[in-house]
């Protein structure tokens, strides 16, 4: 058995899926399996499951799937190599020389990032504490920062140069294309410039603890006043939050979401380590799956300006999407948790923490915005708007609560209240079908498949070969009498035959097969969809006389023409019109 099979099967033994992906989300055992709420999009109902015995997961919803590699590269966005020595560090293995071609440029570009960026974020700090330039410096202080809190999260300051940061990659072996990937320079008219001057610096950081970005905040009234690295390869500002690498080791069970970063760091300065804030966007969908990952609460302390409010309303949708009870800072003589926490102190803004309103509070609270509740109308107006909120919640007995206290308010009978709510719920639960319903009609008639796209004018053909491969991986023994039964060259969907053909190298080649083997040769989607065939057929009872009338099924597929056939297709054609 080659040297890197062996191993990726010992490292995959060492890191059993079910207590990596434990780490991460939650699990629900059902019999021998597990089942979670899937990571990788939003959902209330768990759709996603961990086979324990082939070591796989796959999720029914969004088709993502794969080993213990996948999934490590698909929740931390690495590449293959990435994600096999982050799993050989956590078990304690050792990484021998090995490794595929497929992502090595790209792993090199992450790299090369990586370091740039730390260089970057070590100028930016020297520049700080020891530039001439002391306007950074004298800004941190004025907002009250302590040096131990500049140091902790690594603050800066961009001097107001075009190329300073650049001679300084430049000196250091770094192309100018290499420092615009990194998003730290700019190109145009063939001239070269910093990306970042004249601001102060706020490294952005990893889970791992590699900087990935930055922030910079002007200090003047130029436009924008805060500037975030764009989109790279190692940085998605709707991926990631900051201070989340020190928030995810708090062991409170609620994290808090500020606005901007020196609220997440002047709450972080009072003792809360469990504070993040988005990266100058409001809350995302991914963003609110990687709170889940780590919290069951979030006490959002957006500031009490319109814009803030807005965001608060944006962010308790996301938040209840994912399953996340979501509470709401209102604060009082203070217009975000800085000047809160200036003004008042660390022991009120706690006091503030643990007397946080219910998210459905906030949400009726806000159905009174801009009503005359001493008129019929403005009490008729009320009363549509609380019953789109008291319809949306999900919890009957929780329901049944606020319906009674927003029946008192209101001065209507609770019981005609209830009435018009039950009645909200029931035409709502029918458009929710009516919608599905619309939604699976729309798949069958515009059917697209970016994966195996010759499957869709080859839809019984791409079956049987699926019907096949899912044979294989659960009785890889057979392989020589199912190679003999369905040789590769009769697969007609070429995404199809590359797995077909992936795997009866590595049965050859291997004596401890499992679908880890394939991570190295396909993409993390392309791994969901392998582990999909396997998955949906998991307890089809697939004979040896089904996977002949499959092969029958594509030994009667007429060839496409000549000039679309492979060198070995055309070979076998030729041999089978000369027998």
């Amino acid at each position: 058995m080659p040297v890197n099979d062996e191993f990726l099967y010992n490292l995959r033994n060492a890191n059993p899926i079910e207590t990596v992906m434990g780490s991460y989300v939650n699990l629900i055992r059902r019999g021998r399996n597990y089942v979670c709420s899937c990571p990788f999009h939003s959902e209330k109902t768990p759709s996603c499951t961990i086979f324990t015995d082939t070591q796989n997961f796959y999720c029914f919803g969004c088709g993502a799937g794969g080993d213990v590699i996948t999934f490590t590269m698909k929740i931390e966005n690495l590449t293959f190599s990435e994600a096999v020595k982050l799993l050989a560090q956590r078990c304690g293995m050792e990484v021998p020389a090995f490794g595929s071609n497929n992502d090595s440029g790209y792993a090199k570009r992450k790299t090369r990032i990586y370091e740039m960026n730390r260089i970057a974020a070590n100028y930016f700090y020297t520049n700080l504490i020891k530039g001439p330039d002391k306007t950074g410096l004298q800004y941190f202080a004025n907002r009250k920062l302590t040096p131990q809190t500049i140091k902790k999260y690594g603050l800066g300051y961009a001097s107001d140069s075009w190329n300073a940061l650049t001679d300084v990659l430049r000196s250091k072996g770094y192309s100018d294309d290499e420092m615009a990937d990194a998003w730290l320079a700019g190109m145009k008219n063939g001239r070269t410039f910093d990306m970042f001057r004249k601001r102060v610096m706020f490294p952005i950081i990893d889970l791992r603890g590699n900087i990935i970005g930055f922030g910079g905040r002007v200090l003047d009234d130029s436009q924008p006043k805060y500037l975030n690295t764009g989109k790279t390869p190692v940085f998605d500002k709707g991926s990631n939050l900051f201070s989340m690498n020190f928030a995810k080791n708090s062991n409170a069970k609620r994290l808090i979401l500020c606005e901007g970063y020196m609220d997440v760091i002047a709450v972080n300065q009072a003792g809360f380590e469990n504070v993040v804030a988005t990266l100058g966007t409001a809350i995302t969908p991914d963003q609110a799956r990687l709170i889940s990952h780590y919290a069951e609460e979030v006490v959002v302390a957006y500031d009490s300006d319109g814009a803030g409010q807005k965001a608060t309303q944006k962010a308790i949708n996301h938040f209840a999407d994912v399953g996340l009870r979501t509470k709401i800072i209102h604060m009082e003589g203070a217009k975000d948790p800085d000047e809160f926490i200036k003004k008042f102190g660390r022991d009120r803004f706690r006091m503030l923490l643990d007397g946080s309103n219910d998210a459905n509070d906030f949400m009726l609270d806000k159905c009174e915005t801009g009503l005359d509740l001493s008129t019929e109308i403005g009490r008729v107006e009320l009363l549509k708007r609380t019953a789109k909120v008291l319809a949306g919640i999900e919890s009957p007995l929780e329901r049944e609560v606020y319906i009674s206290r927003t029946s008192k308010k209101c001065d209507i009978p609770v019981q005609v209240l209830k009435a018009h709510i039950d009645s909200m719920l029931q035409k709502n639960s029918r458009n929710a079908q009516k919608t599905e319903w619309r939604n699976i009609k729309a798949k069958t008639s515009y059917i697209r498949d970016d994966i195996n796209p010759d499957a869709v004018s080859n839809k019984k053909e791409a079956r049987a070969e699926e019907t096949i491969i899912s044979y294989l991986l659960n009785r890889p023994q057979e392989y020589e009498d199912i190679e003999k039964l369905a040789p590769p060259q009769s697969f007609v969907t070429a995404f199809n035959k590359k797995v077909y053909t992936a795997l009866l190298e590595r049965l050859k080649n291997s004596d401890k097969f499992s679908i880890s083997l394939l991570s190295d040769e396909f993409s993390t989607d392309e791994m969901g969809r392998i582990s999909g065939m396997a998955a949906k057929k998991r307890n089809v009872d697939i004979t040896r006389d089904v996977v002949a009338d499959c092969a029958q099924v594509l030994k009667n597929t007429r060839p496409a023409a000549n000039g679309d056939l492979s060198n070995d297709d055309l070979l076998e054609l030729f041999r089978s019109k000369n027998k």
